[in-house]
């Protein structure tokens, strides 16, 4: 099992990268959120952890989110009621306020990847629209006759909602909640940053889309024929 450890701070980098061994875990470090995230199929990232000085952890919370849907562990400092209700709504799954027992932290570093490896798994069929073809069970995505492209987690939930629902406009708020999993308001650049990169994988011009359209103003389509 291997942990994503962002901090800056080396001597609570040292602490938390023990804690985390401690759990079970080996441990890639970073200083800063990496653009992209480190991603390989046969070795998956089952934690990530967010150190964050004084202030609100948001912004960081926000930036792992855009792309990866990971158990997320933010340690902050003291934070007030409001702060810590937007940091779980936007995305951590646990806030570990200053200071902390090593002991319990270990103890809810463990419970966090139960309740993760005990998800129900489904087993979907590959989803063809057009010349497009999903694949949920490799999490590739194949167009026109090319070889498969791999996504990621968040890749492929946005391809996945809007190819059940192609030809349909699904507003912005709408798709931070199906991909994200939480309220929408005023995430315009989440998921406009998704949607270019997906695009990258699928469109054969990102340039010029054909797949994934814009309703300015409004939305995303998935319309292969139009």
């Amino acid at each position: 099992m291997k942990a994503i450890l962002i901090s800056q701070d080396p001597d609570e980098t040292a602490v938390l990268s023990l804690v985390l061994q401690r759990a079970g875990l080996n441990v890639a470090r970073y200083r800063d959120i990496p653009d992209p995230l480190p991603y390989a199929a046969d070795d998956p990232t089952n934690l990530i952890v967010l150190v964050t000085a004084e202030g609100s952890p948001l912004p960081g919370v926000k930036a792992v989110r855009a792309q990866e849907q990971t158990p997320l562990l933010v340690i902050a400092e003291h934070l007030d009621e409001s702060t810590h209700v937007v940091a779980l709504e936007s995305g951590a799954d646990l806030i570990v306020q200053r200071p902390f027992s090593v002991r319990l932290l270990i103890a809810q570093i463990r419970a966090l990847l139960r309740r993760a490896a005990n998800l129900p798994l489904f087993t979907l069929p590959t989803l063809s629209v057009h010349d497009v073809e999903l694949d949920p069970g490799t999490r590739t995505v194949a167009v026109a006759g090319r070889s498969p492209m791999r996504l990621t987690h968040l890749e492929y939930r946005l391809l996945y909602t809007l190819m059940i629902h192609k030809e349909q406009v699904l507003p912005t708020e709408v798709l931070v909640e199906q991909v994200w999993g939480f309220t929408g308001d005023g995430e315009r650049d989440l998921v406009r940053g998704l949607i270019r990169r997906l695009r990258i994988k699928v469109e054969p011009d990102p340039r010029h889309p054909r797949y994934i359209l814009t309703i300015p103003g409004v939305g995303y389509t998935f319309s292969p024929e139009s």
